[in-house]
């Protein structure tokens, strides 16, 4: 620190302070009393410009009253070894953040590189897969040529754990990463149509990385590298901060400049103090594809327009689309954001590459509310987290009270009771601590809250009947499912994606990977001038139908049942340089993968996912028990849809469904290889029929010996087909109750068939040991 010093010194002292005569008013980027800002303030009082931080971060020339004079220059070497500073607009950018946030923060620094927020490994891979299978199940592709050069974050037990799980996932765990291939023209699309996909890619899919500022559209408005979730920015993209020289009529900037982060951190806006990330900046980026953010909020996006402002106008489009406002995660309702739940590693990566979401994710249910039998302390290390199809188990993981030095920058709650619980991979949960029986949940917002673990409920008898019956008689609840497969309330799902990519007529768009790679030393992407990006094609996209209720359920890669939504159920359309299609409405099919044969299998996704949409009230019994979509065969078997691999003319007809009219038109063109509705993974032979997630070896319809003991499909019919006049017993006993005036309510029902099937049960065990035993007397009697 002391050569820091030193170097700070040599190039400073010549500079003097006018940042704050331009921009008077700004707002301090962090409270001066905070450990950061004194830190701040002390780097630049020992470099010779007392008051001048600003360039600590931002660079450029303090000396200079001129606004060009003061935006340019280099500061030599400043803070770094690794090159110089110059002036940084954006200082978190990731192109430049190793000279500005790097300087206290490298292990968040090194690690963003090869982050999925930086990679998007996985949305990648899914859209390869689209087009047929492009890296197979391997994961190589990715924004950025890559390798694994960092030593990986977390603890030693951490780090032990996902050194064996990259190798028995090593599919999904790569060690290099290359870029993808570039945009193609139309010319070479002619030749091979299925290269449309790295137009789709960089078109469309890959605006949301960190390495750039993606989309100026309402609700997307962020910043890039830390900015990405450290700097807010509203909806509307407006600065409404005090610095005068900053626009407050152009969208595109930041709402203040003050970095938000931990509890510890307060950012004051017109008055109001809040800390914490708002859930509405990581909604900038997840309101796509699973949709995580938003659901979380209860919104789900809708095709109308309703409802009306008070000058009749619509409502408004956030994310480019409009929403329904439907049950909110029990989490959100109580304060919690984003980064209550998850982990520095979740968020910023640990160091290491990865290829899908289930393999970046450290944090499971039970980590903080254990289940019936056991508190989260005594579970084992890996529960919940198998990849495996057995249940984890060994001795019990604990708690700690030691942390790691960067984890220390953080907010760390001062009373951490007997210690911070442990997350299923072995890190600490620094927002999360033992007091006895019970958890302390120390929110980003300086909210806390006292956790009751499910052991705890059930011993003060605090659980409902159903589910003491869900969560704790029925063993293989806890063993086999994931939590969340019975209590997500909903789940987005958006089925058919339907994308259409047209090089016809020279049409072009924004290529946002190559404008998110260029940037200068000064963190300036192309993103400030996309027409200077503009590559061959356009792209569209829609949709068959979206639904929202009980999602189907199948088997994730952790082993363990899952809810399972739409992934990328890409049906592809390429328009060639002429305006006919190369490809229409087209499913690849892949050969020998996912249960198929040399037929192949659609390259249509279902992905299983966490809704993020908890309530303390779970989905019914009968909702998996006696859904026929639970069990992967789509909505009611598929019943609603004919067959959609046959055009649909809707015209004047005979009797014998030939049209009359000679001009007409196709009403809804076919989908050559879809065979059921989009919702089915398995067919009633219990064929597979497209793929069911990409990534993860496990991950896969629900086999057959689990559909046999979900299926209780027609359950009623073994009664009532002898009630009540088949059976004498039982016709005599329903009269009896009408004389009387017995109700048999909903309620009465459950309790007659609670006690047949004890008096059932009782007598098929009981009356062949009465027999035997009247058999073994008899016989002695007869020999005597």
């Amino acid at each position: 620190m002391k050569k820091i010093y030193l170097l700070i010194v040599m190039t400073l002292t010549i500079y003097a302070n006018s940042c704050i005569q331009c921009h008077k008013g700004i707002e301090h980027i962090r409270d001066p009393k905070s450990k950061m800002m004194r830190e701040i303030l002390d780097i630049a009082k020992k470099a010779g410009v007392e008051g001048n931080d600003c360039v600590v971060c931002h660079g450029g020339n303090p000396d200079e009253y001129n606004q060009t004079k003061a935006h340019s220059g280099t500061l030599k070497y400043f803070l770094s070894h690794k090159g110089p500073k110059e002036f940084y607009p954006s200082p978190t950018s990731q192109w430049v953040n190793i000279n500005t946030c790097g300087m206290c923060h490298i292990e968040q620094v090194n690690a963003q590189w090869s982050s999925l927020m930086n990679t998007e490994a996985g949305k990648i891979h899914g859209a390869l897969w689209g087009f047929g299978a492009k890296e197979g199940y391997q994961h190589y592709m990715s924004n950025y040529d890559l390798n694994n050069t960092h030593k990986r974050l977390g603890t030693k037990t951490y780090q032990e754990y996902m050194k064996a799980l990259s190798q028995k996932e090593s599919q999904a765990f790569p060690k290099k990463m290359q870029t993808i291939p570039k945009a193609p023209t139309a010319n070479e699309v002619e030749k091979d149509p299925s290269l449309a996909v790295y137009t789709y890619l960089r078109q469309e899919c890959l605006r949301c990385h960190t390495g750039g500022k993606g989309r100026s559209r309402r609700g997307d408005y962020r910043g890039m590298g830390c900015a990405s979730c450290h700097i807010p920015y509203s909806n509307e993209g407006f600065y409404e901060g005090n610095d005068s020289s900053i626009p407050h009529n152009q969208r595109g900037h930041l709402l203040t400049h003050q970095i938000q982060s931990s509890r510890k951190v307060k950012v004051n806006i017109h008055g109001i103090n809040y800390s914490g990330i708002p859930v509405e900046t990581c909604t900038t980026c997840h309101n796509r594809g699973k949709r995580i953010g938003v659901s979380y909020q209860g919104l789900m996006e809708t095709e109308y327009k309703s409802t009306f402002d008070n000058e009749g106008n619509p409502q408004p489009k956030l994310h480019t689309k409009r929403y329904l406002h439907l049950t909110e995660d029990i989490h959100y309702s109580k304060g919690m954001l984003c980064q209550d739940c998850h982990t520095s590693n979740d968020m910023h990566g640990d160091g290491f590459m990865v290829g899908a979401n289930l393999g970046a994710v450290e944090i499971e249910c039970q980590d903080c509310h254990g289940t019936t039998k056991k508190y989260p302390w005594e579970l084992p290390l890996g529960y919940s987290d198998e990849f495996s199809m057995q249940e984890k188990r060994g001795k019990p993981r604990g708690v700690t009270k030691t942390l790691a030095e960067y984890l220390k920058k953080g907010a760390i709650p001062k009373d951490i009771g007997e210690g911070f619980l442990l997350s299923a991979r072995g890190n600490p949960l620094t927002k999360v601590t033992k007091h006895g029986d019970k958890v302390i949940v120390h929110l980003s917002s300086g909210k806390d809250i006292t956790l009751t673990p499910l052991k705890k409920l059930k011993q003060e008898e605090k659980l409902s009947k159903e589910g003491l019956v869900a969560m704790d008689r029925i063993e293989a609840h806890n063993s086999k499912l994931e939590c969340y497969t019975c209590h997500a309330t909903w789940a987005p799902q958006c089925y058919g994606c339907h994308v259409k990519i047209d090089y016809s007529k020279g049409k072009q768009n924004p290529d946002y990977l190559s404008a998110s790679k260029y940037h200068d030393v000064h963190g300036i992407t192309g993103e400030k001038n996309l027409k200077e990006f503009l590559v061959d094609g356009k792209v569209t996209e829609t949709r068959s139908y979206l639904r929202w209720e009980n999602p189907a359920l199948s088997i994730n890669g952790e082993g363990r049942v899952s809810p399972t939504i739409p992934g990328c159920q890409t049906t592809i359309t390429v328009i060639g340089k002429s305006g006919k299609a190369l490809l229409q409405n087209h499913i690849f099919k892949i050969p020998n993968v996912e249960g198929a044969g040399e037929e192949g299998q659609n390259a249509i996704t279902m992905s299983q996912v966490q809704p993020h949409t908890i309530s303390k009230k779970s989905r019914s019994c009968e909702s998996c028990h006696t859904s026929k979509k639970a069990l992967g065969m789509g909505i009611e078997g598929g019943k609603y849809f004919s067959d959609p691999s046959r055009d649909t003319i809707i015209d004047l007809m005979n009797i014998d469904r030939k049209v009359l009219p000679k001009r007409v038109d196709i009403q809804i063109p076919a989908i050559p290889n879809l065979k059921h509705d989009y919702s089915v993974m398995i067919d009633e032979n219990g064929t597979q029929v497209q793929t069911v997630d990409n990534h993860w070896k496990l991950a896969n319809p629900l086999p057959k010996e689990i559909r046999e003991k979900l299926d209780r499909q027609g359950v009623c019919l073994s009664c009532h087909k002898s009630i009540p006049e088949g059976d004498l017993s039982i016709s005599a006993m329903t009269h009896i109750a009408d004389m009387a005036g017995v109700n048999i309510d909903n309620s009465m029902h459950k309790n007659i068939l609670n006690k047949s099937i004890k008096i059932s049960a009782l007598v098929q065990i009981f009356l062949p040991i009465l027999l035997l035993l009247g058999v073994v007397i008899w016989w002695r009697k007869k020999r005597r």
